[in-house]
């Protein structure tokens, strides 16, 4: 009995691609990224990917994004395509979803997400977080500057009061080993 091992196992087509769940994003700022697309199927199949932001559940932008400058394109049977690219929208503290439409039937045969987060918001992230633009105590070199004075006292201290062990140490000569032993070993 043979096990086959489907990787691209979507019925029409699947769609990744390198955006992780959330990104900080500014409004009017380009996102680029690179989406992947899989033809799982036996035939050559068409595509299409529309762009949709959602902020509360309402749609505020959906459109067609062009690949090769067609809003249709082929992605040959058991095979991908790496599409590089930028997306920009006006809005942000929304989904941003690039659904794959296969042609044929019409319908959504995958999509990806991603929460566009935005930079005002960020504030509560940690400073060094990518597109923090934190000015509420966030200065590392402020506290490293306060804190570096009693970190050398520590380190100091620990030197200074640290208890020293004495190490006795026995010097033998020929003359003492033969001391030692006349009178059966003992020092």
């Amino acid at each position: 009995m043979t096990t086959q091992v489907t990787v691209m196992g979507g019925p029409q087509g699947d769609i990744f691609w390198d955006l992780p769940s959330w990104i900080a994003y500014a409004s009017g700022y380009d996102i680029g990224c690179n989406i992947y697309v899989a033809n799982p199927m036996d035939t050559a199949k068409e595509y299409a990917l529309i762009a949709r932001l959602v902020k509360s559940g309402q749609a505020l932008s959906e459109e067609a994004l062009p690949v090769f400058g067609y809003t249709w394109f082929k992605v040959d049977p058991g095979d991908f395509i790496t599409l590089k690219g930028a997306l920009r929208f006006s809005d942000s503290d929304a989904d941003l979803t690039v659904q794959l439409i296969e042609k044929e039937s019409g319908g959504v045969a995958d999509a990806v997400t991603t929460r566009l987060v935005s930079t005002e918001n960020t504030a509560a992230l940690p400073p060094a977080w990518p597109g923090s633009t934190s000015s509420s105590g966030g200065d590392w070199s402020s506290l490293l500057n306060t804190l570096f004075p009693f970190l050398m006292l520590g380190i100091m201290a620990v030197v200074l009061l640290k208890p020293q062990k004495e190490k006795e140490t026995t010097i033998t000569t020929p003359a003492t080993q033969k001391e030692m032993l006349t009178q059966g070993g003992k020092a």
